[in-house]
């Protein structure tokens, strides 16, 4: 049977499972925030790891490629189907399972939103810190698969440092188990962490262990406006040189600022060059005068320093941060988004290298992101629309990322590769250790059906 039958074949070929093959469900599944598109020739919506595992089987069978999906929030391509593909999203899939309060972790499916399982969790007075900015809209089984960060990750770490165990279904649909229950063990090679960041091209994850922590006593939030936007990145080595680990450290330049205050307004004065929004959590003695620290560092640079009154300020401020990405596409409708990251020490050189770049250029570079761990989201402005400047938006991208590997740095944060970088990994890896990845790809994958064109080209 030919692949392009075979799919054609799959809605009578799998009766018990949700399937469509209706052209308004393929366009809605075709896309994802990075504005790019494909053409799938089914959606598959299954309920439970059994029905995985008869999609992998099929598909392995007739050679279809599969493109596991969670919200669609990623940015750099990796939920874009290929033509004829099946998209396997997990909708349906977005249980908490279990909850574990006396060792500390929660079993969950891929389709659970993260910032329900962060208000669910809160409830209960624990506290699961991977945050994205796109928690209200992103599962965990995407976070997984791409390994996402946020603002807590100065102080708490990324994804991978609390995924314990994973139930995943292997291209030819043979279940496996990573990972164990326990907080440590050693035993072979770590496949967890390795599936962890694969962006869906070695296994379909069905089920999740998360390490979780007891929530925070308290939490103080500070934002610091100031005049300078180098004076804004030094305060994040200061305060990082003064022994202070911020739970959040994050950073908005001025164009940034104004685009926020247009979209959702929070009251940021005029002529404010750029700003950092600090978070504190622990014990209220301790971080009360870490925060008067933190005032002291910033007001010594001309910061204008100001704490958060109460839950409600602070949640209007996060509300503000987490409104960037959007509030954006009011300056463009469409623009090119890099996460780069780069030692904190060196921000201020990257800033000023990034400004240099929209000068030289003529085109407006924006920049806000987790300043605190030198992830920098940089936002070239063109709009697709006047082919001409979208490609020599595009060829910053280059010069972008070598001046970001010039400082010690990493092409990508928390984004991961998918289709946007894949062009550009070789400027960060070399050869043999490309090669290596190709071949663990090889070893789960031989026929590549899974999530196929995403992070190698």
């Amino acid at each position: 049977m030919t692949p392009g039958y075979a799919i054609n074949k799959i809605v009578d070929a799998l009766p018990s499972i949700k399937i469509s093959i209706e052209p308004e469900d393929l366009v809605c599944y075709g896309f994802d925030a990075s504005g790019l598109e494909g053409s799938p020739s089914a959606v598959v919506w299954p309920k439970d790891t059994g029905e995985v595992v008869k999609v992998m089987q099929y598909a392995w069978q007739n050679e279809i490629p599969v493109t596991p999906r969670g919200a669609g929030t990623g940015m750099t391509g990796g939920s874009i189907p290929l033509n004829g593909s099946i998209v396997l999203s997990f909708e349906k899939m977005n249980r908490l399972l279990e909850l574990d309060s006396d060792n500390l972790n929660v079993i969950v499916e891929p389709g659970m939103i993260n910032g329900r399982l962060q208000r669910e969790l809160e409830y209960l007075g624990f506290f699961y810190p991977p945050d994205p900015a796109s928690m209200n809209f992103c599962t965990i089984g995407g976070n997984v698969a791409e390994n996402a960060g946020g603002p807590r990750a100065l102080k708490y770490g990324v994804t991978k440092d609390y995924v314990m165990e994973l139930e995943a279904v292997l291209p030819n649909g043979e279940i496996i188990t990573t990972g164990v229950k326990t907080p440590k063990g050693v035993v072979g090679y770590d496949l967890t962490r390795l599936i962890t960041g694969s962006e869906g091209t070695l296994a379909v994850i069905t089920k999740i262990r998360l390490r979780i922590l007891p929530l925070p006593e308290e939490v103080i939030t500070l934002l610091a406006m100031f005049d300078n936007l180098e004076a804004s990145g030094a305060a994040v080595s200061k305060i990082i040189a003064s022994r202070i680990i911020p739970r959040t450290l994050e950073f908005m330049d001025a164009e940034t600022i104004a685009a926020v205050e247009n979209f959702k307004p929070v009251g940021i004065p005029g002529g404010v060059e750029a700003l950092l929004l600090i978070e504190l959590d622990g014990h209220p003695s301790a971080i009360t005068k870490e925060a008067g620290k933190i005032a002291e560092i910033c007001a010594a640079l001309n910061a204008e320093v100001k704490m958060a009154e109460d839950i409600a300020a602070r949640n209007k401020l996060w509300e503000a941060r987490r409104a960037v990405s959007p509030a954006l596409y009011n300056l463009s409708p469409s623009k090119i988004n890099e996460d780069i990251v780069v030692p904190r020490n060196k921000i201020p050189d990257m800033l000023k290298g990034l400004r240099r770049l929209s000068e030289e250029s003529g085109i407006k570079i924006v920049n806000f992101g987790h300043a605190g761990d030198g992830n920098i989201h940089v936002n070239i402005m063109a709009d697709r629309s006047d082919a001409e400047k979208y490609r020599k938006a595009e060829a910053l991208v280059k010069e972008i990322f070598t001046m970001t590997l010039g400082f010690g740095g990493t092409i990508s944060g928390e984004h991961g590769v998918g289709i946007t970088k894949a062009s550009y990994m070789s400027m960060e890896i070399k050869k043999h250790e490309l090669d290596l990845m190709k071949g663990i790809k090889n070893v789960f994958d031989p026929k590549n059906i899974l999530n196929p064109g995403k992070i190698f080209i």
